[in-house]
This record gives C-alpha cells, structure tokens and sequence, in this order.
C-alpha cells in the first residue's frame, strides 16, 4: 500500500506525463512576423513543494498540504532583423513587479562583427545563463555574473576558432516597478537600499567587460576567460568610492549527447564603509544587493566553483521533440566574517530535466541547498535584533549564512513560449 504521500508525488508524475503529451494547437508557430519585426512572448507557472514554513491554515502552500502552482512570469517578445540591422526588446511581469528585462538595437556583418547598443547581456562567463541547465541556474548569477543584463555598448567579433567580446556599461538596468526601492529587477546589482545596519550606500557604474572563448574542435570543447570590472560610486557620506572585479576561467564541451560545463570564478565588490553616527564602521565584507523585488546582503568577496553535466535523448516519438537530464552543482566559497564569525558558505545542486515539446519548455528539478534565497526557508529569520544589527539575523542566504541549514525545493516550471 501507498502512503498518501507516495500517492500524490505517483499522481504528480502522472500529470507530467499527460501535459507533456498535450499538443497546443498554436505551439508549433514560435512568434508572429510583422514585416522586418517577431512579435512573441511567454507564459510560466511553477509548482512548488518544499522546506518551507507552513502558515497553519491547512490550505495549499509552498512547505505542505499538496505544494502550490504560482504564476511565475509573463513576458512580450519583440525581434528586429532587417539585413544587417537587429534588435530586441523585451518587458517582463511577476507577481507584484514589472520590469523591462532586454532593451537594445545593433548591427552585424561577417567583417566587422556584432555591436549591441542598450540593456543587452554582459559578456561574462561560459555562456548566457552561466553554467547551468536547471530553471534555478547557479550561484554565478545571483551575486551578479551570469545572465546580468546592463545598459552599454558590446561587440562580438569571430575569427576562425576565437571569439572576442568587449563591453562597456554605463550603469546597471533600470529599476522597474515593485514594492522596493530599487530592486524591481531582473538582474541582481548593487542597489542603495539599506538592509538592518547595511547600508544601501552604492551603486555600480562605468563597468568594462572582456571575454576570450577559444574552441579546440579536436576535442570538442570552447575554452575561455573573462575578466570584469566597474566602480562602486557611493551615493551618500556613508561610504566612499571604490571598484569591483570579477576574473574567470571557464570551458564547455560537448560530446554526442554528453554536455559539461566548467567555471572556475574569483569575485569582490570592494565596499568601504565609514564610520556611523554611532561611532561604528559597518562590515565592509557585506555588500546590498537586489532582485525580484528584495533586497539583503550578499558577501562582498568569494570565489565561485561549478560544474554543470547533461545528457540529451530525442524519443522516438511526436510528442516528445527531447528531454535533457542534468546535474548543476556550485558553492561561494566566502571570504568574509561578522563579529568575529566567519560566513558560511552558500551551495546550491540542482538534478532534474527538461523536457521540450514545440512551444513547451518544462523544467523538472529538485534543487538542495544551504544558501539560497529560492530553496526553502525553515530556519530563517528576517528579523532585527533590537539593536537592528545585521548581525542578529539568521537566514540561509548569499550573505553570512549564519543558520547554514539545508533546505529542498521540488519544483516544476510549466512554460509555453509563443
């Protein structure tokens, strides 16, 4: 006999099944042409099961009592290609926040290269969302560098095995509309809003980006490096002006079906604090940053090891078009401590798969982690002290990580692209 849990995860995989075999009369047509422009966009919904706190209510929630569907966003796609000239552009909605996520027109020719000028995607790392396969990426991207989208000029240019990218952004992406101050965003970045006694104090400018991925088809594999940097301007008296670096080594291989990807990443975001009202310097090895319409600290200094495999198969069937099988696994290894504690650090491993069936992109992953905003939350606490020191909070996050618990999310992103 099946216990009821058993049950509802057998009814669970059973449903997975059936929508993976439902074909959307519209999924085979991705976006509508209008003359030189592609009209499209998307729609994602999660299903969630996990560590998290239950509010006593009996009634379906994300930590029990049959897990929760949650709309996750929806976004409007717009494609430019008029002979040589490109652009795209596209605006993002999620639950109580909206945000232009991409925003940029460019041009291309075989001699002289790509140039995109606007909110396009910084060239930093093994590729666009880092290494990763999991709807949750990695830890590259939430300290910033993987998938971070700036306002700036990049070119690309190719020759033979080597590609060269270089960039140059003016600022971070603007703000949208959310209930923050300032992290009604997609990408997470230094944002000036203070967090118990961090104070919102910086923002990031004028940053450089230079990228060098060289491909050795013998052995099938794109090495690279990377290399950031930009300066921390401080927005008030309460910390001076400073800079921030980010160096990587990085390769992707891909053998038949087999998939790898390797990173290898060193990081600090310089704060400098002064001295407080209160005759106290903040922890310059804390530094604010937000997303997703949050703000809290996040280490300031850390290297970054990840590893990311997978496995592709195409089912000899029609309503399948391919499922790929992964493991995504990193660690911010910190460097940093609060009154005399040193931080811990912050892993995240992700096993699941995807499974694509023309319109339809569904991510199937059960993400552990012991520092991650979006796995669990038994254990955490966003409460102050009296004293409203930082110090007094324990929360498993990107920050001190105080309380390192280990927390699990079942999760299923249901997404069809138009």
């Amino acid at each position: 006999m099946m216990s009821n849990k058993q049950r509802r995860f057998a009814g669970l995989c059973a449903a997975i099944a059936l929508l993976s075999l439902v074909h959307a009369p519209h999924a085979t047509a991705i976006g509508t042409e209008i003359g030189p422009l592609t009209l499209g966009g998307a729609m994602r919904a999660n299903y969630v099961l996990g560590d998290y706190e239950k509010d006593g209510s009996g009634a379906p929630q994300r930590g029990g009592h049959g897990g929760d569907f949650e709309l996750d966003t929806f976004r409007i796609n717009l494609d430019l290609a008029q002979d040589a000239w490109l652009g795209k552009a596209e605006y993002r909605w999620y639950p109580g926040y909206n945000f232009l996520h991409t925003g940029w027109v460019g041009y291309e020719d075989e001699d002289v290269g790509r140039v995109e000028v606007g909110l396009n995607r910084t060239p930093f790392g093994v590729g666009p969302y880092g290494p990763a396969n999991s709807w949750f990426f990695d830890q590259h991207y939430y300290v910033g560098l993987s998938d971070a989208m700036r306002v700036g000029v990049k070119y690309t240019r190719t020759m033979d095995q080597l590609t060269v990218d270089l960039g140059y952004y003016l600022q971070d992406m603007p703000n949208g509309r959310g209930a923050s101050d300032e992290s009604a965003r997609y990408t997470y970045a230094i944002v000036p809003e203070d967090v118990g006694d961090i104070p919102g104090a910086y923002e990031m400018e004028h940053q450089l980006n230079a990228r060098a991925i060289y491909s050795v088809e013998q052995i099938a594999t794109d090495l690279g490096v990377s290399a950031q940097w930009s300066q921390l301007n401080a927005q008030d008296d309460r910390a001076s002006n400073s800079d921030a670096y980010a160096f990587s080594v990085h390769s992707k291989s891909t053998w038949g079906a087999f998939g790898l990807m390797l990173q290898l990443t060193t990081y600090k975001y310089d704060a400098d604090y002064n001295v407080n009202e209160e005759g106290v310097r903040p922890t310059n090895d804390l530094i604010v940053m937000g997303a997703y319409d949050f703000a809290w600290p996040v280490a300031s200094e850390g290297i970054i090891p990840s590893v990311a495999v997978s496995y592709t198969i195409t089912p000899r069937t029609d309503w399948i078009d391919s499922i790929t099988f992964y493991n995504d696994y990193s660690v911010i290894v910190k460097d940093g401590q609060i009154n005399g504690t040193d931080f811990n650090d912050s892993h995240l491993n992700v096993t699941g798969m995807a499974i694509a069936k023309d319109g339809w992109y569904i991510y199937v992953d059960y993400a552990l982690s012991s520092g991650n905003y979006f796995v669990g939350n038994r254990d955490d606490s966003y409460d102050f002290g009296e004293d409203g020191q930082f110090a007094n909070a324990s929360v498993g996050d990107f920050g001190a990580n105080q309380n390192d618990k280990w927390n699990g999310r079942f999760n299923i992103n249901f997404g069809y692209y138009f």
